[in-house]
């Protein structure tokens, strides 16, 4: 079976840019991403084949900014593409970059789209690859999906529901959630729980949409395995079936797909009120107002975003692709079931991405651990969920404070450190 990632963007003007790509000057390629030697050196061999003269380079954040920063100061440089996170370019003045809308290219997503644009009326970068959480069920329990349910557009009601017939059933809690100690939970309340009840994660953190979410995780861990404290890759329970549905991020199931790919089906998460919230770590590709020959760069974004470099870009990162490609036979079991589940939650209609924290520095730490305590106070320990809920807004209103990060999405944008309301 053929799997695809469906293609919104706009394909006009793009074998010419491809063709062109062999005539342009050199393109030095700065990126925060695939920076691991292997990853890098796949990256250079395999995606870039065929891209004309590119100069691959990652870096971590801080000396690729640094050199940024220099040569838009000096109103010229060498870097011909930038190569980052959502949350670097969303930091930077969409002054320093080229609007992009002309080349007619763009993701799978609305919503993605939308958020290249970077508050402004045209796309400042073209996103380029994604990574997400996901869910995963053992094939033996669908037969206990709720009537009339589907698990590629659940609800979070469905999901409690589905959770409880399994138990039911088998005698036993069978949902399974990422607690332990090296768990992911705190992303899953950042990115899942909080966007698809509040629309929000920092803004909305004590309102009263927050407490009924907090009720929710509450009617959801009533038909978990009480073993998921201590649970921190679900793909070791699943396949010992412990663990009948799971929550976590792609690469802690891949096992799972890639033991047994017949005994497990991947699917988004579910929605709440407020839409279906995930967390995409989306990565893209823009265009500094300094750049030294911008037919190259454009060229080689358009290089990028074909179809077969996507599916290279896979390959060489496990990053998923953004726009419609044919997932070939030989991709591992858990990639093909893994990318099918991404592209249908990035791409669905009520799509609410809730992003990773941005601009907190030292104390993103600091900043998980106000939604962990949150979860042990409320949901382990039994604390009522509004004097939980505004004690621990104490605790993040310094963390903004201190740091001055602005809002990132869901949340409304704000001028200056993001206000707890």
């Amino acid at each position: 079976m053929t799997l695809k990632f469906q293609f919104a963007g706009a394909v006009s003007g793009l074998a010419l840019l491809v063709a062109a790509t062999a005539a342009q000057a050199e393109v030095l390629f700065w990126s925060t991403q695939a920076k691991p030697v292997e990853e890098a050196q796949a990256v250079r061999e395999q995606v870039l084949d065929g891209a004309g003269e590119v100069d691959y380079q990652p870096n971590d954040a801080g000396p690729w900014l640094t050199r940024l920063n220099a040569e838009l100061k000096a109103g010229s440089g060498s870097i011909g593409l930038l190569g980052a996170l959502h949350g670097d370019f969303s930091a930077m003045s969409t002054d320093d970059l080229v609007d992009l809308d002309e080349l007619g290219l763009g993701a799978q997503s609305d919503t993605f789209n939308s958020l290249a644009q970077l508050g402004t009326d045209a796309k400042q970068y073209i996103p380029w690859m994604q990574a997400s959480y996901i869910m995963a069920a053992n094939t033996k329990a669908l037969e206990h999906l709720p009537e009339g349910a589907d698990i590629n557009t659940l609800t979070y009601d469905q999901l409690i529901a589905w959770a409880t017939n399994v138990k039911e059933a088998t005698g036993s809690a069978k949902f399974g959630f990422p607690a332990g100690p090296k768990g992911l939970k705190h992303r899953f309340f950042q990115g899942y729980l909080y966007p698809s009840y509040t629309d929000g994660v920092v803004r909305t953190f004590a309102s009263d949409k927050a407490v009924t979410a907090w009720e929710k995780m509450k009617e959801l861990w009533a038909v978990t395995n009480p073993g998921s404290t201590n649970f921190s890759f679900l793909q070791e329970q699943l396949l010992n079936e412990d663990v009948w549905i799971a929550f976590d991020h792609t690469s802690r199931l891949a096992a799972a797909f890639n033991e047994r790919p017949d005994d497990f089906v991947a699917f988004p998460a579910p929605a709440g009120p407020e839409g279906r919230g995930f967390m995409p770590v989306i990565a893209g590709i823009a265009i500094p107002r300094t750049a030294p020959d911008m037919e190259a760069s454009k060229a080689l974004i358009a290089h990028l975003m074909d179809p077969a470099t996507q599916v290279a870009t896979l390959r060489a990162t496990n990053f998923f692709p953004v726009v419609d490609v044919d997932l070939p036979d030989d991709l591992p079991p858990s990639v093909k079931a893994a990318g099918n589940a991404v592209a249908i939650m990035s791409a669905s209609p009520d799509a609410n991405p809730g992003l990773l924290p941005a601009g907190l520095g030292n104390k993103g730490g600091d900043f998980n651990r106000v939604f962990v305590d949150t979860f042990e106070r409320i949901v382990l320990a039994g604390q009522p969920i509004e004097r939980v809920l505004e004690d621990q807004k104490k605790t993040l209103v310094r963390i903004m404070n201190d740091t001055g990060a602005p809002c990132w999405a869901p949340d409304a944008p704000s001028e200056g450190a993001c206000p707890v309301e």
